[in-house]
This record gives C-alpha cells, sequence and structure tokens, in this order.
C-alpha cells in the first residue's frame, strides 16, 4: 500500500533563505525557530504573541511539520545553535577571502 505524501500549505523551502531549512511560507521564519520556543516552553499563544506577524495557522503548521519530521528539525537546530559549528563556518569563510584577496 502506498502512503500519500502529507502537504504543508503554511511550509515552504527556499535556498536562498535559512539554507534551505524549511520555512513559513512568505517569511524569513524558519520551521526550526518555531520548535526552539515550543521546546523552551512557549504554548502556541506565546509564540504568536512573540511574532505578531504571522497567524496562528501559521504557527499550527510549523508544529504540525517539527512534529511529523522531528529528528530532521531537532538535528537543524541543534547544528544552528551550536556555537562550535558557526566558529568553524566563520574561518572557512575567512580563509576562502583571505586566498581570494
Amino acid at each position: 500500500m502506498k502512503t500519500k505524501k502529507t502537504a504543508y500549505p503554511y511550509i515552504a523551502t527556499d535556498s536562498r533563505i535559512a539554507g534551505d531549512a524549511p520555512i513559513i511560507k512568505g517569511t524569513r521564519i524558519a520551521v526550526r525557530a518555531i520548535a526552539g520556543f515550543y521546546q523552551l516552553g512557549m504554548n502556541v499563544d506565546e509564540i504568536f504573541q512573540s511574532l505578531p506577524h504571522l497567524s496562528q495557522s501559521q504557527v499550527h503548521a510549523a508544529l504540525t511539520f517539527h512534529f511529523d519530521h522531528r529528528r530532521e528539525i531537532d538535528r537543524d537546530l541543534k547544528r544552528n545553535s551550536d556555537v562550535g559549528y558557526w566558529r568553524k563556518q566563520v574561518k572557512k569563510t575567512s580563509a576562502v577571502e583571505a586566498r581570494a584577496a
């Protein structure tokens, strides 16, 4: 039996935004940001109040996507909050720029 792929009408990816991570369509808000707020203990109303330009449907959609893709989003959240990882990225970029100069 074939399973049907779930559509998420408020979620998109764009290679130019958030490193192609899932975002809320029409914004630059990554799903990982909403998931991070939720993991910090914020409820949906608190997240919505923190990001009033989003609709409640968009916040719920981001959380739904997170719950359906928990491993992927949690890995993305961890990587993007890893200071050591970002320091390495800055060093790589600086080295490339130095060679180009």
